[in-house]
């Protein structure tokens, strides 16, 4: 009788946690795992790291569920960091498992030998580890598992050196279920509820985790039992609340002033799923002055960093559930509706121009990944996120890459979704790759790549903050329909207004992957 490794063990594992598709680019540290590969895992091929890990990302995001990614020793994680910086910011459990050299060789410092590998990947990790012993894998690969995907969830990483997997193990493979989420304080709630009670005109703030935890309809139904206005947290990376709702009132700016001027119209603000807040630029206003705080989130560091407010602590789900139930209708009026802008003439393609067109064709099942930071404010007022169901994704770490392979991921996730990518030219070649995995996959999904030949977020905000001759904005020169066609993805280039409604149109309607080229005219916009 052939004795169990501890490949067999964790492969049960993995089957066992759902955890039978796995993202990689291998190394011959990886070998060992990869042998004799089953026929029931699906192995998703990627041409580098950095794209594997956000491919990764997309899909956990996509199916609400953790993610496997396998990658080679200290090279394949040192390419991949920026991707799992994203994932930590995403909130993502991805269980990272990369390979590391035989035991009998690391006294030796080996060639592909990971020094220290558990502390390579930290602080943006949950938890790391390199077992002690090749019999400690599959447990290891258990807790990584649960505390990936306990909230809030987020990245953890597992160093297996080659040579575990062949070892023979008679310990019992436990798999535990995932563990829910939690309810708020009584208490807690109470006093939140009683202050909705007392409040003439209160608002909402939605952040990712909202979506994440699948707590949109929740949001909805507290929002129209207050009749609050509902805004969306700076960087938010999912659309929390229907964009095309009546309390929907837009989006909040990573800046402290800009913030404190959109909600001093309040006398009470609930942030839901969000810091209180992320900034990235300072504008000499100092901490502005806010509204009666609350803040709800299942992240203890959230509620222990806010500058002021109180905190409770719940999972989105049952904490929004907990509000509705404590709460009463009201009979305060509610806010007058977004006014949105007109959709441009057409006499230039610009970003909001595309934007507007691509609204009056996307499918309503449609899932949009995102990562066009100096078009995202032309985005917001003219590509209204209507889903209640991951009808989002973007990344909120600001490290590019995530676009591309976060389509290709969330297509996987998502068969019975039109995926659609929006990317912006600078941060389409930070992940570019992933599309000879889309086309390797048969992905029927559509890549609309905005060129507008520069780093034009960096440009814009070295002006607002008062830099000149900045080096390295400038691009262009890139035939993306050719580098698509390089990799197996049909191309289309766009230049003039009049071929944009047709060119998405037969795009959408294609099985293949498509990617659209879209020369947009550079504008000097503001971002924020």
């Amino acid at each position: 009788m052939l004795k169990r490794t501890v490949l067999d063990a964790t492969r049960e594992l993995l089957r066992e946690l759902g955890l039978t598709t796995v993202f990689g680019n291998p190394g011959t540290t990886e070998v060992p795992f990869l042998t004799e590969w089953p026929d029931d895992f699906d192995y998703v091929l990627g041409l580098q790291e950095s794209a594997v890990v956000a491919m990764a990302d997309a899909y956990s995001q996509a199916t609400r569920q953790a993610a496997l990614v396998n990658l080679h020793s200290a090279g394949g994680v040192g390419h991949g960091l920026g991707s799992i910086f994203t994932a930590y910011k995403n909130r993502t459990p991805l269980i990272i498992v990369a390979g590391q050299q035989v035991r009998s060789l690391l006294p030796h410092d080996p060639f592909l030998g990971a020094m220290d590998a558990p502390e390579f990947p930290k602080p943006y990790v949950k938890w790391s580890i390199e077992p002690a012993t090749a019999e400690d894998v599959p447990a290891a690969l258990a807790r990584a598992y649960h505390v990936a995907t306990q909230a809030p969830s987020g990245p953890v990483f597992v160093s297996v050196p080659a040579d575990d997997w062949t070892v023979t193990t008679e310990r019992p493979i436990v798999s535990r279920p995932r563990i829910r989420g939690f309810a708020p304080d009584p208490e807690a709630v109470a006093e939140l509820a009683a202050a909705f009670a007392a409040a003439e005109r209160p608002a909402i703030v939605v952040g990712g985790a909202v979506d994440q935890d699948g707590a949109v309809e929740e949001a909805v139904a507290l929002a129209e039992r207050v009749n609050a206005g509902v805004w969306v947290a700076p960087m938010s990376f999912r659309c929390s609340f229907p964009e095309d709702h009546p309390l929907f009132q837009g989006f909040l700016d990573p800046e402290r002033g800009t913030i404190s001027d959109k909600l001093a119209a309040y006398d009470l603000v609930v942030v839901l799923g969000a810091p209180a807040f992320t900034y990235h630029v300072e504008r000499g206003r100092g901490e502005a002055p806010l509204p009666p705080l609350f803040i709800v989130s299942d992240d203890e560091q959230i509620l222990a960093r806010a500058f002021e407010g109180t905190g409770i602590r719940a999972t989105l789900k049952l904490g929004i559930r907990a509000l509705v139930d404590a709460v009463g209708e009201t009979s305060r009026p509610a806010p007058a509706p977004l006014e949105r802008p007109a959709k441009p003439d057409g006499s230039a393609l610009t970003g909001a121009y595309f934007y507007a067109t691509l609204a009056e064709v996307l499918p309503d099942n449609a899932l949009v990944v995102e990562e066009t930071p100096s078009h995202r404010a032309v985005m917001h007022d003219h590509l209204p996120i209507t889903a209640t169901d991951t009808g989002f994704l973007t990344m909120a770490s600001g490290a590019l890459g995530y676009g591309v392979p976060g389509v290709v991921g969330a297509a996987i996730a998502r068969p019975d979704r039109k995926v659609v990518g929006v990317i912006g030219d600078g941060s389409s070649m930070y992940g570019i790759q992933a599309l000879w995995t889309a086309a390797r996959q048969e992905l029927p999904v559509t890549i609309v790549i905005l060129d507008n030949t520069e780093y034009a977020a960096v440009r814009i905000l070295g002006d607002a903050i008062g830099g000149s001759k900045l080096p390295g904005t400038q691009l262009g020169g890139i035939e993306f329909s050719a580098l698509a066609a390089s990799m197996g993805c049909q191309g289309i280039a766009i230049t003039e207004p009049a071929a944009l409604a047709p060119a998405l149109t037969a795009a959408l309607a294609d099985d293949r992957p498509t990617l659209v080229h879209v020369r947009v005219v550079p504008e000097n916009s503001t971002i924020y």
